[in-house]
């Protein structure tokens, strides 16, 4: 009997590592992707389409698993149509080259992401029926079983890292590739019971709907509530850590930084610190009880955010690795203690419900509700509006520039008006120009020319410091100008 829990074990362990293999392998670098792709503005979207479909698919799911078709079968089925959408995914985003719009991916992205989200609760209900058919405590024994996910999850974030696919379309390839693999492994596993129940039964416990009459249990209902906060804060780094990471590599400080260049290497300790704290769980569980436990999470999150927001990858890369460490804390103490805490309160007839239903308040209203906020506000405060009237008010707050105006500018200005006779112009301007892509690009105007009916007016100048001399700098003009000089024999 030892020998084949031995192999139980196992094979449960390839399952967990597979399942989250899956999810790594774009979870968080999908937002490079996009951000380099043309989508910088669309990312919130597809992470808040994980957590839309997860209001109802994981339900869904969990009624056809306790009702029609065993666990193990449908966590096969469910990976063969999430794979292959997922690898059309990729070969669209491919194919489009290196600007690609929504309509091209979102769908069959969406499509497979519809899938995979009921395989996290129902590869839990696939292992813990395993468990408890093989006389085996889940609390005990499933722990060290899922950590084996969170390595899967690891190894394709590393893999991903260092392949160079963070901002490439292979991450979806990859995920694809996996899901396949799972989608034939899955149906080998011990069977799971479906509901035999003769009985006449209403169309909303048929539906599996009677998983939300746990609400009607006050412990329930606040476990619930915490579930979906988690979701909240958890989908906001999944989406948005890597491109906010990476982004330091455009200030020359930080461009040659170890982490701004293995965003997803330097994420990858969130993960390493979540299989450690996993092993921690049942002696937390046992010793503090489970809303310890739970206000333990909720504290981590604030460590995790606060840390994340005042590091860099320099001389402060160590509060970024800091809040990684913390994320282990944060995740694993709600989130696997959750799934065993479903388990052991809830009837065996809506088990497979109740877990989807923890999946819709985490992976649902959780990580929808997160992520549309969090889009808003990076849109707002970090994506550039390349929409006509952005640009102009981009251009607005830009002119004039320092570099012909001076500063402080109210000043400098004033000073320029007061003392230059001749008008500028187009001199110091912008030129450039605006696509539909969410890109535009302009150029300060330093040498310039005005066609008129009958003559050509150019523009050129220099700037006055503290030590500059007239001579000097009025012979930089004139050099200055020779080339647009030449254009008409001139010079």
């Amino acid at each position: 009997m030892k020998n084949n829990s031995l192999l139980l074990q196992g094979r449960l362990v390839a399952m967990n590592f597979l399942e989250f293999a899956v999810w790594g392998a774009y979870l968080t670098s999908m937002g490079s992707f996009l951000a380099t792709h043309g989508l910088a503005t669309e990312i919130g979207w597809f992470y808040a389409v994980q957590g839309l479909v997860s209001l109802f698919m994981p339900g869904l799911i969990g009624v056809v698993a306790d009702r029609w078709i065993p666990g193990h079968r449908l966590l096969g089925l469910c990976h063969l149509i999430a794979g292959a959408f997922m690898l059309y995914t990729g070969y669209a985003a491919l194919s489009a080259g290196e600007t690609v719009s929504m309509t091209q991916i979102f769908i069959t992205y969406t499509l497979s992401v519809a899938f995979y989200m009921p395989t996290i609760a129902l590869s839990n209900s696939v292992a813990f029926s395993a468990l408890n058919q093989y006389g085996m405590d889940t609390v005990k024994d499933f722990p060290p079983i899922r950590v084996f996910g969170t390595v899967g999850f690891i190894v394709t974030m590393l893999a991903v890292n260092f392949l160079g696919f963070q901002t490439t379309a292979h991450q979806f390839f990859l995920s694809g590739a996996l899901s396949l693999v799972l989608a034939f492994y899955a149906p080998t596993l011990p069977a799971c019971p479906v509901s035999s129940g003769d009985e006449r039964k209403s169309l909303f416990h048929a539906l599996g709907l009677d998983a939300f009459s746990l609400f009607r249990e006050r412990r329930m209902a606040i476990f619930f509530l915490f579930s979906m906060l988690l979701g909240v804060s958890l989908q906001i780094t999944n989406g948005y850590a890597n491109p906010f990471i990476m982004g330091f590599k455009d200030i020359p400080e930080f461009a040659n930084t170890f982490g701004a260049n293995n965003a997803n290497a330097l994420i990858s300790l969130s993960q390493i610190s979540e299989t450690c704290c996993i092993l921690l769980i049942p002696f937390f569980l046992k010793r503090f009880g489970i809303k310890r436990v739970m206000m333990i999470a909720m504290f981590a999150w604030v460590l995790r955010f606060g840390l994340f927001a005042t590091g860099d990858p320099g001389s402060g890369v160590w509060m970024f690795i800091l809040s990684m460490l913390v994320y282990g804390v944060a995740f694993d103490f709600f989130n696997i203690s959750g799934a065993l805490y479903v388990d052991q309160n809830t009837h065996t007839d809506i088990r497979s419900s109740a877990q989807g239903l923890f999946m819709i308040m985490t992976n649902g209203f959780g990580a929808s509700i997160g992520t549309i906020l969090a889009m808003q506000v990076v849109n707002h405060y970090v994506i550039p509006d390349a929409s006509p009237a952005g640009v102009l008010r981009a251009l607005h707050a830009l002119h004039p520039t320092p570099a012909v105006c001076g500063h402080p500018t109210d000043l400098a200005r004033r000073l320029i008006l007061s003392l230059e006779t001749t008008p500028r112009r187009y001199y110091s301007g912008f030129s450039g120009y605006a696509s539909n892509h969410a890109s535009a690009t302009f150029f300060v105007s330093l040498r310039c020319m005005n066609l008129r009916a009958e003559e050509a007016v150019l523009y050129a100048g220099g700037g006055l410091m503290a030590d500059s001399t007239e001579e000097d700098e009025w012979r930089e003009t004139e050099r200055k100008m020779q080339p647009m000089l030449r254009l008409f024999n001139l010079s």
